[in-house]
C-alpha cells in the first residue's frame, strides 16, 4: 500500500513537491488555505493529483503519513497543531526532495543579499560549462526540477523558514552571508530562534563539505564558539587578511586556499557597496572550491546585472534618481542600502512591521535622509522612531507615496524605495511593491 502524503500550500515550492511525490508512487493531497492560482490547478489535474482550496480539510490530512509544509505557513495555525498533536512528520519540499536526488548542493543563507549571492554562484557554475539548478526561493522549486531534471549541482536559496523543517538534508557547501533580527514575529520575538534557524544550514555537514561565512559578522563569530562544526571553514572579510577564503588588500579582493590565489581589482566588480562585496566574497569562495577557472569567476563579477527590486536603478526624472529596493524587508537592508548611497534621499519606508529595531538606522538618517515617506496601513512605528529625527509624511497608497517624494526631492536628490517592512498589509508580495514602485514613478 502506497504511503500517503499531503501538502500544504500550492504556489511553486508545493506544487513542484506533489509532482515529485507523484512520481515517486506516493499517494497525494494537496491543500491551500488560500485560492489556488489556475495555473497550478492544471498541473495539479494533468497530474491526476487530488487538490483542495479555500480550506484545510482535516479528515484528509490527518491520516497523512508524513507532511510537505510551505515555508509561508506559519507553525501557529490550528492545522498545523493538529498534525503535530498527531505524531505526523512535517518536512519541507527542500528536504523531502534532497532525498532524490545525489547532485552536489551550494545552499545560501542569511538575512540579507541570499538571492544576489544565489544568483551570482548560479551565473559562475552555468558560465564554467556546470550542468546546473537554480532553486529554493528562486528559479522553479527544487522538488520540481529534481522530478524532471538530471542537474549535477544545485544552486538553493534558503529561507529560515525552509531550514527548519529540513533535517536530514546537508549542503555540500553552505554560505551563512550574515545573521541580523528579521522574521523575530515567527520566532517568538526571540533572536537567538532565528540564529539557531540560520545555523541549520550546516547541520550534517562533514569534514568533506564546506562552511563559507562572513567573519565580519560579530554574531556568526559569537555562535562558531559555540558550535563544534565538522566541515572546512572559510571566512571572507573586508577587515583582516585570511589565510584562507576571501578579504580586501587595499583596493584588490583576493580569493586564496593554501594552494592558489585569485587577485581581482575592487573597482571591476560590477556590483557596488559593501553588502555586495560581501556577496561577491561568498561567491567566489564557493567558485574556488569546485576548482573553477579564474577566468569564469572574474567575468561573473565583473558582468554580473544584479537583481530586480534589490537597490534596481530605475529612471532619473527631472535629475531625481529613483531606486527599487522593494526586496529590502528588514532594518539591516535598510541600512546597506541607505550605506551605498551617494546623494540626499527621500526614503519611503513602511509596511508590515515585524518587530523592527529601527535605532541601527538612526545615524545613517541623519547623515544621509532629507524626509521619509511613511508607506503602510499603520505607519504609527515609522513616526514613533524617527520623528525627532527628520521630517515625515503618512501615505497608505504606492502613488501617494512616490508623488510625496517626488515632490520632496529636488535635483540631485534620490528617491529610495526601501521599506525594512514586509509587504502583506498593502502588496500581493515584495515584487508587487516593487513593481507598482515603478507604475507609479512611470506616471509622474
Amino acid at each position: 500500500m502506497s504511503k500517503k502524503i499531503s501538502i500544504l500550500g500550492a504556489g511553486e515550492s508545493g506544487v513542484g513537491a506533489a509532482i515529485l511525490a507523484k512520481k515517486q508512487g506516493f499517494e497525494v493531497f494537496v491543500s491551500d488555505f488560500g485560492l489556488i492560482k489556475p495555473k497550478y490547478k492544471r498541473e495539479l489535474e494533468n497530474y491526476n493529483i487530488e487538490y483542495e482550496d479555500g480550506k484545510h480539510s482535516s479528515d484528509k490530512i490527518l491520516v497523512s503519513d508524513e507532511i510537505i509544509k510551505s515555508p509561508g505557513i506559519a507553525d501557529k495555525i490550528q492545522i498545523i497543531k493538529d498534525i503535530k498533536n498527531n505524531g505526523i512528520n512535517i518536512i519541507s519540499e527542500i528536504e523531502f526532495a534532497s532525498r532524490y536526488t545525489n547532485a552536489k548542493k551550494i545552499c545560501i543563507t542569511g538575512s540579507n543579499g541570499k538571492t544576489t549571492t544565489t544568483l551570482l554562484v548560479y551565473e559562475i557554475l552555468k558560465n564554467a560549462g556546470l550542468n546546473v539548478g537554480l532553486a529554493g526561493n528562486v528559479g522553479q522549486s527544487f522538488a520540481r526540477q529534481v522530478a524532471e531534471e538530471n542537474f549535477d549541482f544545485y544552486v538553493l536559496e534558503l529561507s529560515s523558514f525552509q531550514l527548519d523543517n529540513m533535517y536530514e538534508f546537508k549542503a555540500d557547501i553552505a554560505i551563512l552571508l550574515n545573521i541580523t533580527p528579521d522574521h523575530l514575529d515567527r520566532y517568538e520575538y526571540k533572536f537567538e530562534n532565528y540564529t539557531d534557524s540560520k545555523f541549520r544550514i550546516t547541520q550534517n555537514q562533514t569534514k568533506s563539505d564546506y562552511f563559507i561565512y562572513c567573519s565580519d559578522d560579530k554574531v556568526i563569530m559569537q555562535e562558531l564558539t559555540k558550535r563544534n562544526l565538522s566541515s572546512v571553514l572559510l571566512p571572507f572579510s573586508v577587515n583582516q587578511k585570511l589565510e584562507d577564503g576571501a578579504f580586501l588588500d587595499v583596493n584588490k579582493l583576493i580569493i586564496k586556499n593554501k594552494t592558489k590565489q585569485m587577485n581581482m581589482l575592487l573597482d571591476e566588480l560590477s556590483l557596488t557597496g559593501i553588502h555586495n562585496t560581501y556577496n561577491s566574497m561568498a561567491a567566489g569562495i564557493s567558485a574556488y572550491v569546485l576548482d573553477i577557472k579564474d577566468d569564469y569567476i572574474r567575468e561573473c563579477l565583473k558582468n554580473f546585472k544584479g537583481v530586480e527590486h534589490r537597490l534596481e536603478k530605475y529612471l532619473t526624472i527631472r535629475g531625481v534618481e529613483f531606486i527599487n529596493d522593494s526586496k529590502a524587508t528588514n532594518v539591516n537592508s535598510v541600512w546597506y542600502a541607505l550605506e551605498s548611497m551617494k546623494t540626499p534621499v527621500v526614503l519611503i519606508l513602511g509596511g508590515q512591521d515585524k518587530g523592527n529595531d529601527y535605532t541601527l538606522l538612526y545615524e545613517l538618517v541623519k547623515q544621509k535622509v532629507k524626509a521619509i515617506v511613511a508607506l503602510g496601513k499603520d505607519n504609527s512605528p515609522i513616526f514613533n522612531a524617527f520623528k525627532d529625527i527628520v521630517e515625515i509624511i503618512d501615505t497608505n497608497s504606492m502613488e501617494n507615496a512616490v508623488k510625496s517624494a517626488y515632490y520632496l526631492a529636488e535635483k540631485g536628490d534620490t528617491v529610495l524605495l526601501s521599506p525594512a517592512c514586509a509587504s502583506f498589509d498593502l502588496f500581493l508580495n515584495y515584487e508587487d511593491r516593487g513593481f507598482k514602485f515603478k507604475e507609479a514613478v512611470r506616471n509622474l
